[in-house]
C-alpha cells in the first residue's frame, strides 16, 4: 500500500472519528433537552433567559451545553423546538447572565461584540495573548462577575419556587444541580484556549482574567421582565412598584475587561508580576532609595530604584516596576557589608529572563561607570518573596558604623562603659526631623551591643560600631534629639555628641535573598 493511500485512509479515519464524536455529543444534547419540563423551558425563554442559562439552571448532565462547538443559535433552536416556543425577536440579551453565556460584550468603544460560540470567544482571547507577545507554558483562567448576576439568578429562582415548588423536579434538579455562570463560562472556553495557546490550564503564574461590569445595576432584569409577563396575564407580583415596566428586548450587554492597564471594556489578559530578589549595596551618600522629587527638583543624583529598575525592566518586556525593600536608609547613609534585601516587581512581564540573562543583568549593573550601587545574587523569585521579605523585616537586626564627635576628649573609661551595655532598652519619640510625615509616637527599641574604635591622632572623634533592633533611629540615638531619645550616647557619656557620617554595615535577616 502506498504512503499516499495510507495518508488518505488516516485522514478519512480522523474525519469519521470527529464526525462520530460530534454525533455523540449532539445525541447527548438532545437527550438532555428532552428530559426537561417543557412548560418551564417555555416560561424561561419567554422572559428572555438564554439557552445556556436554561440548561445550567437544571444542571444538565455532563455540562453538554458547555461544548465549545455548540453555537448559541443552535442551542436556542433546539430548546424552542421542544418547548413549542418562537421568540418575537431574533436576538435579545439574556435577562440572567446579561449576555455573558451568549459570548456578547461591549468593547472599549462601547460597541456590541457578539461571538457565536465559545471557540470564537477563545480565539479573541488567544489573539490578544499572542499580540502582547507573552511566552507561556500554562495559564489560569479567572472570571470576575458583578453581584447583579447573582441577584438576577436569585430573583429567577424565587419566582420559579412560587410557581413550581410542588413539582418533583424542582428540588431534585433546580436547587441541587444548578451550575454557576462563572463555571459554565470557564468550562466552555478553557479547552479551546488550551488548543489555541498550546498551553495547559493549571495553577500557573500567567493569568487570563475576565472582569465583567454593567452600567445598570438596580432592579434585576429578571424581576423587570417577569413582572411584565405577569402583568400581561392580569396578575401582579407582590411588592413591585407601580411604575410602567416593559420587556427589555434590547437589554444592554455586559461589559468585559481584564486588566493590563489599558482602558476598560475590552478583552485583555494579565500576566502577574515577576519578582527579582537581591541584596543591594549603596556606595554613595547622594543616592536616595527611591525617586525623590521636592517642588519639581530632584534630591540626590540618582535613586537605587531607578538604577536597578531601568536595567531589569527592558529584559522582561514589562509595563512598569515597583520597588520593595526591607527597610530604608537616609540618602546620606551608605549601605555596605552584606547589602539590604530588595524585591523588584516587574508588572505584566512578557518574558522571564533565563539564568544566563539574569547573570548578565547583574554584571551590567555592577559594571556601571559611576559605581553608585552594587547587587549580589540576583535571582527570579516567586510571588511569595513579598511575604518572606516582610516577615524578615520585622525580626531583623542591623549593624552600623558611625563617625561621632563629642565635646570633650575621649577617655579609656568611655570605651569600657559603652562596651558593657548589652541589650539596652531605649525610648524614642518620633524624631523632630520626620514629625511632619510620621505619627508622634514613643517607641521602645533595643541596642544589642556597642563598641568604640579610636581614630589615630584625634581625641574627640571616634567610630561607634553598634547592633540594634530594626527601626531604631541611629542619628537620634547619638545626639539625643533634644532629649526625645533616652538614653543616648550624649547622655551616657555626659557630654554633647554629634553624628557626622553613618554606614549600615550589615542587615541580619534570614531571607531567601541571601546565601
Amino acid at each position: 500500500m502506498s504512503k499516499e493511500t495510507q495518508t488518505v485512509q488516516a485522514s478519512s479515519s480522523a474525519v469519521e472519528s470527529h464526525a462520530g464524536s460530534c454525533d455523540a455529543e449532539m445525541q447527548l444534547l438532545n437527550d438532555a433537552v428532552r428530559s426537561l419540563p417543557y412548560p418551564v423551558v417555555r416560561d424561561l425563554l419567554s422572559i428572555g433567559v438564554c439557552s445556556r442559562c436554561v440548561l445550567r439552571l437544571f444542571g444538565t448532565e455532563e455540562h453538554i451545553y458547555c461544548r465549545s462547538s455548540f453555537s448559541q443559535s443552535m442551542l436556542r433552536s433546539i430548546l424552542e423546538e421542544i418547548a413549542c416556543f418562537k421568540s418575537e425577536v431574533e436576538f435579545q440579551f439574556c435577562t440572567v447572565c446579561l449576555g455573558i453565556l451568549q459570548f456578547c460584550y461591549c468593547d472599549d468603544k462601547e460597541m456590541v461584540v457578539k461571538k457565536e460560540s465559545a471557540n470564537d470567544m477563545a480565539l479573541s482571547i488567544a489573539e490578544l495573548v499572542k499580540q502582547e507577545g507573552h511566552q507561556i507554558d500554562g495559564f489560569s483562567l479567572e472570571v470576575s462577575l458583578l453581584p447583579l448576576i447573582l441577584e438576577n439568578e436569585s430573583s429567577l429562582l424565587s419566582h420559579m419556587k412560587k410557581k413550581y415548588e410542588s413539582e418533583p423536579w424542582f428540588q431534585e434538579r433546580l436547587l441541587s444541580k444548578c451550575v454557576s455562570v462563572k463555571d459554565v463560562l470557564k468550562f466552555a472556553i478553557t479547552k479551546p484556549l488550551e488548543t489555541l495557546l498550546d498551553a495547559k490550564s493549571s495553577a500557573s503564574s500567567f493569568r487570563i482574567r475576565l472582569t465583567y461590569t454593567h452600567k445598570r445595576a438596580s432592579k434585576s432584569s429578571v424581576e423587570r421582565n417577569w413582572e411584565c409577563k405577569r402583568r400581561k396575564t392580569g396578575t401582579r407580583l407582590h411588592n413591585v412598584n407601580d411604575e410602567s415596566v416593559v420587556a427589555d428586548k434590547n437589554c444592554s450587554p455586559i461589559e468585559t475587561n481584564a486588566v493590563t492597564g489599558r482602558s476598560s471594556n475590552s478583552l485583555q489578559d494579565q500576566e502577574p508580576s515577576e519578582h527579582f530578589g537581591f541584596p543591594i549595596e549603596k556606595y554613595s551618600r547622594n543616592v536616595s532609595q527611591t525617586r525623590w522629587i521636592i517642588d519639581e527638583e530632584r534630591m540626590g543624583e540618582a535613586s537605587v530604584e531607578e538604577i536597578i529598575g531601568s536595567n531589569i525592566l527592558p529584559m522582561c518586556q514589562g509595563d512598569n516596576y515597583k520597588f520593595h525593600a526591607a527597610g530604608r536608609e537616609d540618602i546620606d547613609v551608605r549601605m555596605l557589608g552584606s547589602g539590604r534585601p530588595f524585591l523588584l516587581e516587574i508588572q505584566n512581564a512578557r518574558q522571564v529572563p533565563s539564568d544566563v540573562i539574569v547573570e548578565e543583568i547583574e554584571s551590567k549593573i555592577n559594571g556601571l561607570e559611576n559605581k553608585l550601587v552594587g547587587i549580589k545574587n540576583l535571582k527570579v523569585v516567586g510571588s511569595q518573596g513579598w511575604t518572606l521579605i516582610r516577615e524578615g523585616e520585622a525580626e531583623k537586626q542591623k549593624q552600623y558604623c558611625a563617625l561621632v564627635w563629642i565635646s570633650r576628649p575621649l577617655e579609656d573609661e568611655d570605651l569600657r562603659s559603652i562596651s558593657l551595655l548589652n541589650d539596652m532598652k531605649i525610648l524614642q519619640k518620633t524624631p523632630i526631623r520626620v514629625l511632619h510625615r510620621r505619627s508622634p509616637l514613643e517607641r521602645e527599641k533595643i541596642i544589642h551591643w556597642m563598641k568604640i574604635e579610636r581614630i589615630a591622632g584625634s581625641s574627640q572623634y571616634f567610630l561607634l560600631h553598634l547592633c540594634t533592633q530594626a527601626g531604631t533611629y541611629i542619628k537620634e540615638f547619638v545626639h539625643g534629639d533634644l532629649g526625645r531619645t533616652q538614653p543616648s550616647i550624649g547622655s551616657i557619656l555626659g557630654c554633647r555628641a554629634e553624628i557626622l557620617q553613618l554606614d549600615v554595615t550589615d542587615v541580619k535577616m534570614d531571607c531567601f535573598l541571601t546565601e
